[in-house]
Order: C-alpha cells, then structure tokens, then sequence
C-alpha cells in the first residue's frame, strides 16, 4: 500500500497527516458529545438508585437530588446470601458458555470456509436455514427437558444459546476475507496438520472475529433470563436476571394486593419502588459494565493484529 506522501509534494503530504487545529478540537469536541450520550444514562440510573423514594415522587428525576437514600439497595439486598449465589451462577455460565461457544462456533466456521471440505454447502446452508426457521418454543422447551434431561440442570442454561448460526456465518467470512489461502498452504508444505494450521496459523489472524463472538455470546449469557423461566425450579441455579425478575414480581404483587387491604398498604408505604428498580438495573449491569475495560486492550489488540504492516 502506497503512502499518501509518495504521490503529494511535501507539504500537501503533511498536510494530509496533520488536522488545523480548529478541526482537531471540533472532532474532540463532537467525539466527547458522543461518548457524554453514551454514559449518561447510565449515571442518571445510578443517582435515582440513590435517591430517597418520597424526594423522588415529589420533586421528580433530578441530576442532584435533595435527599440520597440507600433503601433501595437495601431493599433488593435483603436476601444477600441468595444474591450472590445468583451472581455466582451467572458468571460461572458466562465464562463456561462463551469458552465452549466460541470453540464450536470457530470450528463450525473454519470448517465451512475451507474450499476443499467437501460437504461445506450442505453445512452452510444447515447453518443458513436455522436463522429462518426453528421448530418453536414447544419443541425446544421437549428436547431440552425430556430428551436431553436437562430440567433443573445448569447445562440448560449453557447449551441452548451455545451454537449462534449468526456467529458463525461471522466467522466464516471472516476466515474467509482476513486469512489468506497463502498461509494455510505453507503451512501443509511445512508438513503441519489440519489442527496445527488452525491453532497456530489461522486463530492468531482471527482475533478481531473472536474478540467480537465472544463479547456478543458473553453479553448474551449474561443477559438470559428465559431460559431460567423455562427450566429452572432449584432456588440455588437461579442467574442473576432471573432473581432480580422474581424481585420485581414480588413488588407487582405486594402493590396490588395494597389497594384492597389498608394494613398491606400502610406497610408498604416506605417501599422504594422506581429506586429499587433502577437499584436492579445497576446491580445487573454494573459488573459486566466495569469488567470491559480491564479487557477492552485485548478487544483493541485483536483488531491490530492481522492488520497490513509497511
């Protein structure tokens, strides 16, 4: 690839690599805009978390409330030990379904990008037909509980969102743009195998496609709560979601019932409500929003490597 000073005079040439300065500050200025509208709803969640319930419902969502309160808190951690067995699970079902995922889906894709795997079409189009039918929620819901007996079993919650027809249509091309025929071909006149090409040749090319599977299948895992509905009956295989759910469904039916019995209702009258669920939000989203950037250089480093070096 040519540099743009190879065909442009000196100066034209540095100017090409060098904004005015007025410019520079303009893209600042819109680039700081764009990541201020990112963020702030999150923050906004997080102070009416910590706003006093009554101070909300009279003066409203405010920036700087004139009373913090951490009833809200209290209030969803009230079965602390349960909590954290959910945290538990949910992160014990993201690390283990994102590994074995992104090996399938890898796999899977490797194998269909491959021109001289000979039943490559038919899997491709396996593949492609499941993202335009599937046989329904009865179906699965049989399949997973009676023949693969997985009720009440927390393979139930790994092994339905495992294999994403998506991910690997995303992968197969990717393997089949960003790796060079080139590369898989020394490396079998290197007398390499199938699986030593793959492992050592063809992933290390691949990260950028592996670092964004795995991001999407880890936010998929960690945001499932269906799956604990349908399967799930044992308190101590409840996700994270799925608590939280059942907490706010608790609210609903303790503030319905209120209207018919004076006695619920005056006890219920210092419930935090609008905080609480704004508390939950922070509690599912916190984690996973503070873990990305401890591997958001690995995310930056994947898209690096592979890349066309002068």
């Amino acid at each position: 690839m040519s540099k743009p000073s190879a065909a442009l005079p000196p100066k034209a040439a540095r100017d090409f690599h060098k904004l005015s300065p007025a410019w520079n500050a303009a893209f600042h200025v819109i680039a700081g805009l764009f990541a201020l509208l990112c963020v702030f709803p999150f923050v906004f969640i997080l102070i009416i978390s910590f706003t006093n319930e009554r101070t909300l419902a009279e003066d409203g969502y405010r920036l700087v409330p004139s009373e913090w309160s951490l009833e809200a808190y209290r209030y969803v951690l009230q079965n602390g030990d349960a909590l954290l067995r959910s945290y538990g699970v949910t992160i014990f079902v993201t690390v283990v379904g994102t590994a074995l995922g992104l090996l399938v889906v890898t796999l899977y894709a490797y194998g269909i990008s491959r021109k001289s795997f000979q039943y490559r079409k038919f899997f491709n189009f396996f593949a492609f037909f499941t993202m335009l039918f599937n046989g329904g929620l009865v179906p699965t819901y049989i399949v997973v509980t009676q023949m693969l007996g997985l009720k009440d079993s927390i393979w139930a919650l790994i092994l339905p969102l495992m294999v994403n027809a998506f991910y690997v249509l995303i992968m197969r091309t990717f393997f089949l743009t960003m790796v060079p025929e080139a590369i898989i071909e020394s490396g079998k006149i290197d007398g390499a195998s199938e699986l030593q090409i793959f492992y050592k040749l063809v992933l290390p090319l691949a990260l950028p496609g592996l670092a964004t599977i795995a991001l999407f299948s880890t936010l998929g895992y960690w945001n499932d709560w269906f799956n604990a509905l349908l399967y799930i009956e044992n308190p101590n295989l409840v996700p994270l979601q799925s608590m939280l759910m059942r907490i706010e469904t608790n609210m609903q039916f303790l503030l319905s019932q209120a209207s018919s019995n004076s006695s619920l209702a005056q006890g219920l009258q210092n419930m935090p409500q609008d905080t609480a669920r704004m508390a939950m939000v922070v509690l599912a989203t916190g984690p996973i929003v503070l873990a990305y950037p401890f591997f958001q250089r690995y995310f930056v480093q994947g898209l690096t490597i592979g890349a066309v070096k002068e």
